[in-house]
């Protein structure tokens, strides 16, 4: 793997259960949302219904796990959910998933149909590799809010990916910052899977192949590389 992922020793001994499959991928094609890619977040939420069947998305034994994790480095879960707890929860309302670009849309979908979190980001827009921390609260987080940008400071012992130059998602997976999001000009990515336990490794595995199968058959061309779970679970 060209690019650098690392989870830092505290996030393995707040999560030992945590895993992770990343995508990295190179020759991408993006552009506006497409029918194709509106049918895959159609499907996915008829995915999600059936993988539910009548409960709510946080009582998924996955869902509940993330919850406690959150709980555990001090954010209220039902307040700052996940993304795929997030995602559910919009793909089962009357307005279901929004479209936001072809990239977003597949890894939205298979965030979905497998109820686990997803995220991608533009390597060309990462200083340096990418790192799991829990935050000192200090650092740097670069948003927009009001159609200006503002710097926010994530909470003391919140988890958070950053790069060099900051904080790239805070709260783990529950907000990304628009610096190294996906956009249309976007050619080369990463995308990353996230688990915990109960969720089965083989699954998350499953996820991450079904992703690349998409990535392959939208971005012809595209030079992409599946890289296993890890850690591997006890």
């Amino acid at each position: 793997m060209t690019f650098s992922l690392t989870v830092s020793d505290e996030v393995r001994a707040l999560a030992p259960g945590f895993t992770h499959v990343a995508i990295e991928a190179h020759g991408l094609v993006n552009g506006p949302s497409t029918d194709a890619s509106s049918a895959l977040l159609d499907d996915a939420a008829r995915r999600l219904a059936v993988r539910l069947d009548g409960r709510a998305p946080h009582e998924d034994p996955h869902m509940a796990a993330w919850r406690e994790v959150y709980t555990a480095f001090g954010s209220k879960p039902s307040r700052t959910r996940n993304s795929a707890e997030a995602l559910a929860k919009r793909a089962l309302a009357d307005g279901g998933l929004p479209r936001i670009n072809l990239l977003v849309d597949l890894y939205n979908a298979i965030s979905v149909a497998h109820l686990i979190p997803v995220g991608g980001e533009d390597i060309d827009r990462i200083q340096g590799g990418m790192r799991l921390v829990r935050a000192g609260g200090d650092e740097e987080f670069v948003t927009v809010a009001g159609g200006e940008e503002v710097v926010e400071h994530p909470d003391a012992g919140e988890v958070v990916w950053c790069d060099e130059l900051g904080v790239t998602c805070r709260r783990w997976n529950w907000r990304q910052g628009p610096r190294t999001r996906l956009t249309e000009a976007t050619v080369s990515g990463i995308f990353l899977l996230e688990s915990l336990a109960p969720m089965p490794i083989a699954e998350v595995e499953r996820a991450g192949a079904e992703l690349a199968e998409l990535l392959e058959k939208f971005s012809p061309g595209a030079r992409i590389e599946v890289h296993a779970a890890d850690p591997v679970r006890g």
